[in-house]
């Protein structure tokens, strides 16, 4: 295992001032390889050194224009910050540079979303949840977007399918709730709900959801 591998198995466990040490070694050996700079940018978005860690990427892209990680490592350092136009730029970069992997196409549609260019968004969370069917957090967003987009049965289909993946997810059980509300099936939206606070019993739109059906079902 190289000083770069060593650092990174550091990082994973949090180890940070090892880590540290170690990436700095590596790039004293190798100054002109991009990827000890890369590294070392990815640890700093992880000790927020928001600054620091965008010099590392800017200096990794003056050695390779073309090291699609530098950009989308960038591209964090920006979202991070709530810089989402800026971020935006960046993850389109990478995946220019040919970053195909699912994290960069939600990073960039996550950008969008909290642009509020939700129909923007769409494709790139599409994307991203094709490649990784697995990743809850990708397909619970992809439905959302799609709910946003007006998609509802599409929104539907991808909540169900948050659900197969983990099973209390209470925010997916929420959002099949407003599902059958829009089909005006409130007994089915009742039991969503209901199911949304017994997964997270201060999740309070359910909450609210919840009081607003029982007060027009008693006639209130």
């Amino acid at each position: 295992m190289d000083k770069l591998e060593k650092a990174i198995s550091h990082m994973q466990k949090q180890e940070f001032e090892e880590a540290t040490k170690l990436f700095t070694e590596a790039i004293e050996e190798n100054p002109n390889e991009p990827v000890g700079y890369i590294n070392f940018g990815n640890l700093l978005i992880h000790l927020n050194e928001f600054n620091r860690a965008e010099r590392f990427f800017s200096k990794a892209i003056e050695l390779d224009d073309k090291a699609a990680t530098a950009y989308y490592g960038l591209g964090n350092v920006y979202y991070e910050q709530e810089n989402y136009t800026k971020a935006q730029s960046q993850f389109l970069l990478a995946i220019e540079k040919g970053l195909d992997e699912a994290d960069a196409y939600f990073m960039l549609g996550m950008t969008f979303i909290h642009q509020e260019y939700v129909k923007l968004a769409l494709p790139y969370l599409l994307r991203a949840s094709e490649l990784e069917p697995d990743d809850v957090d990708i397909q619970f967003q992809y439905g959302l977007c799609l709910a946003q987009n007006g998609q509802v049965e599409g929104a539907e289909e991808v909540m169900n399918t948050v659900l197969q993946l983990e099973e209390n997810h209470s925010d997916a059980y929420y959002n099949l709730g407003v599902v059958a509300l829009h089909k005006e099936d409130a007994s089915t939206a009742l039991d969503y709900f209901n199911k949304a606070l017994e997964c997270n019993d201060e999740h309070m739109l359910a909450a609210h959801g919840k009081a607003q059906i029982e007060q027009a079902l008693n006639g209130e």
